[in-house]
């Protein structure tokens, strides 16, 4: 280097380059492992809802989640919950998940019109 400003000025910019590619590169590695352990937790989440759910509860279960998405997970969360406190005794079946769901579900307010 000839030691001119310009040229100094030059590879100061080239190091904080490289070192923002660093980071960056370095915080990528971060995000695969933080969604590789996500992808990991929702497949444990998974094979415990296939170990306790009948193909009819988890039908029910899906079906559930398509249209009230928030409620869905709500329910999954509270098999799961169950599952690993080792509360549920068998497997949970379409009857039984019905029972869940109303027991879960919140009240919905009926409003009562009269006439007069």
């Amino acid at each position: 280097m000839s030691g001119s400003p310009d040229d100094e000025r030059l590879e100061e910019l080239r190091q904080k380059k490289m070192e923002q590619l660093q980071d960056r590169a370095e915080g990528g590695q971060g995000d695969e492992t933080q969604e590789a352990a996500q992808q990991q937790a929702e497949a444990q989440k998974n094979a415990l809802l296939r170990q306790y759910l009948t193909d009819d509860a988890r039908k029910r279960l899906n079906t559930v989640k398509m249209s009230k998405p928030q409620f869905g997970e709500q329910v999954e969360r509270q098999v799961v919950s169950l599952a690993r406190s080792g509360r549920i005794q068998g497997k949970i079946d379409d009857n039984k998940m019905k029972q869940l769901l109303k027991e879960l579900q919140p009240d919905s307010q009926s409003f009562d019109i009269q006439r007069r």
